[in-house]
């Protein structure tokens, strides 16, 4: 195992009560010494979203047993690393781990993700970062299928660190641990939500919208997220913060601008 001196950030997007934190912090502690700093209630979809415009606030709490020092910030996921490596760790942790998330985020869902922005931000300061997702969203889900992957996974994180400006974002099948076939380094998937929203009346006779929408998969490479998962591998797509589409930039230099 890694020295316990090692220092780990623990954080989600689920919020700092969800069961797949919980799930994360216990393996964790096995790594090193942990600091747990997550939004005080959900904050799925919030993307890199952070917050500018009112006040942030983050205490001191003790949801679970164990050495782990933790923290409940008002904020969103991206909130909650900001203020940990800038005001509430000493020093910049030796890795952030963001998870476990309750659903998939393979695919177009990293971009909406506040669990794998949690990990973006983590690697724009240089940190090496992971985001964990279980595919099942169920509050009961089993998390302990992950363990071996996660713990590995981690250990290799911390001992070789990680490119610059790369995170890892990794998902797990919903299948039973003997039927994980074991790890696919992959692409992201090309897929999209066609989504829809769903006009209501409220109460009071106003329209309300709900958004609803079914993830279609435009890509039929075996080297995707959304095949690994399919074919009950782990997948873990290599992400980085740098949005700039480098194949482009011919074309638009061509542009009489």
């Amino acid at each position: 195992m890694a020295d316990k001196k090692t220092k780990i950030l623990v954080v989600n997007d689920d919020g700092i009560s969800a069961p797949g934190i919980r799930h994360l912090i216990k393996l964790m502690t096995q790594l090193g010494d942990v600091t747990v700093v997550a939004p005080e209630g959900p904050q799925s979809g919030m993307g890199h979203a952070i917050t500018l415009n009112s006040t942030l606030r983050c205490d001191q709490v003790k949801t679970y047993e164990g050495p782990q020092i933790e923290y409940a910030c008002s904020g969103t996921p991206v909130d909650c690393v900001k203020l940990a490596v800038n005001s509430i760790l000493e020093e910049k942790p030796d890795l952030v781990v963001s998870g476990i998330n309750h659903g998939a985020n393979h695919s177009i869902n990293v971009i909406y993700s506040g669990t794998m922005s949690a990990a973006v931000e983590g690697a724009m300061e240089g940190i090496p970062s992971i985001g964990f997702s279980l595919l099942d969203y169920s509050r009961d889900a089993d998390f302990s299928i992950c363990d071996e992957y996660i713990l590995q996974i981690a250990e290799q994180a911390i001992k070789n660190g990680m490119p610059k400006g790369v995170c890892l974002n990794v998902n797990f099948p919903v299948v039973k641990k003997e039927d994980i076939k074991g790890v696919r380094i992959c692409r992201q998937a090309l897929a999209n939500w066609e989504e829809e929203f769903d006009e209501r009346i409220d109460p009071s006779g106003r329209t309300y919208y709900w958004l609803t929408g079914t993830f279609k998969n435009f890509d039929a490479g075996e080297d995707t997220d959304v095949w690994a998962l399919e074919n009950n591998f782990v997948s873990v797509v290599p992400v980085q913060f740098d949005m700039t589409a480098h194949h482009a930039m011919a074309q638009i230099n061509q542009w009489q601008v």
